[in-house]
């Protein structure tokens, strides 16, 4: 397993993301070239944008980096509580 994600065109240490939006990006701005991507937020105030398949990768990653027990917190069954 690489310790690297590729999120647009750049290649991502893992140990750098702080945390992925749950939500994509909306402001209203009609410029905002960043509606409907997700923020990716890393170390030092820096971010990356990712679309969903890029998001739901880097969070697969990250889950089997840090041991891979646990489920996406999306994909948890609540039913099961």
């Amino acid at each position: 397993m690489s310790i690297f994600c590729r999120i647009d065109d750049k290649l991502v240490p893992l140990y750098r993301v702080m945390w992925i939006a749950a939500t994509p990006h909306f402001c209203g701005n009609e410029d905002c070239a960043r509606e409907g991507c997700y923020e990716i937020r890393l170390e030092q105030d820096e971010s990356v944008w990712a679309n969903g398949s890029e998001r739901d990768q880097l969070e697969r990653q990250i889950t089997r980096w840090q041991g891979g027990g646990l489920d996406p917190p999306d994909s948890v069954d609540e039913s099961s509580w």
